[in-house]
């Protein structure tokens, strides 16, 4: 009887935890200002972006973990509390994507560095039998303690319907999409937004054909919706983004008869070693 019990929630709990949040709006978030009245202070990040933020020859991103001093370590604790502080219902509705990608990506550094050395995201978060801190309740503004997972899957997906968020925010893992090396502002979003889908479909993490298998990141499973209603149309999603050789190798793949594809993912830390 133990060992069913066991079996049983082993199957619960290996599903569960890599089971991707539905869009969920949260309609507390959804206001927005229609002149803009405030400025919102992005530099402490960009600091932070500057010292520790690597890029290799096939453009991807990793974080010196390692290297943080105490002094940035303070930088990046008080950009969160400041923006924390600051009411985002009172920004633009751009503002409002800016402050919330950035705040996202500066919280998950953050909680890695609370808990460096550590190998994996996956192997943080408070409940005991957690896969990483995404449910924890980490911030608390206006009032309102939230997680990450409520941060991507009950403001920015359902009030943007923007595919390309899932290139923006970083899950602090090397299969995850780039960080970026600039913040987010009002005038950038959609040039790093784009940027951000370039480097990740044109790199092997996240798409790669080899001997006529085409492989994806899980993203592109969890989040199906999101780039379309078949695997067909997540393929029309990446050519949209897709260099020439890439481009032709998919448009040939996707005239199979059995459309197959392999979807994996690397949740080793996303450290410049």
């Amino acid at each position: 009887m133990k060992m069913l019990s066991f079996i049983l929630f082993s199957f619960w709990f290996n599903n569960s935890v890599l089971a991707a949040p539905a869009k969920n709006l949260d309609s507390y978030w959804q206001p927005f200002s229609a002149t803009e009245s405030i400025a919102v202070n992005h530099q402490p990040w960009q600091q932070l972006l500057d010292n520790y933020l690597s890029i290799d020859t096939q453009l991807q991103t990793f974080f010196a973990y390692a290297k943080v001093t105490a002094k940035h370590r303070q930088v990046l604790s008080k950009y969160i509390a400041s923006l924390s502080a600051l009411d985002p219902l009172v920004l633009t509705r751009e503002q409002q994507k800016a402050y919330w990608i950035n705040l996202y990506n500066a919280a998950t550094v953050n909680l890695i560095l609370k808990k460096y050395p550590v190998k994996s995201i996956t192997k943080l978060g408070k409940g005991f039998f957690s896969f990483g801190p995404w449910d924890d309740k980490i911030l608390k503004i206006n009032d309102r303690k939230l997680t990450l997972n409520h941060i991507e899957h009950r403001v920015l997906r359902p009030i943007y319907n923007d595919e390309r968020i899932h290139y923006a925010v970083n899950c602090a893992s090397y299969s995850c999409p780039n960080l970026a090396t600039q913040v987010y502002t009002k005038e950038n979003t959609h040039i790093l937004l784009e940027q951000g889908a370039k480097q990740y479909i044109n790199h092997s993490r996240g798409v790669s054909i080899n001997r006529d298998k085409l492989t994806l990141s899980s993203i592109f499973d969890w989040y199906r919706d999101d780039f379309g209603r078949n695997e067909a149309e997540v393929i029309k999603h990446l050519l949209k983004y897709a260099q020439p050789k890439l481009s032709t190798a998919l448009v040939a793949y996707a005239q199979q008869k059995n459309l197959r594809i392999k979807y994996q993912y690397n949740w080793q830390l996303n450290e410049q070693k």
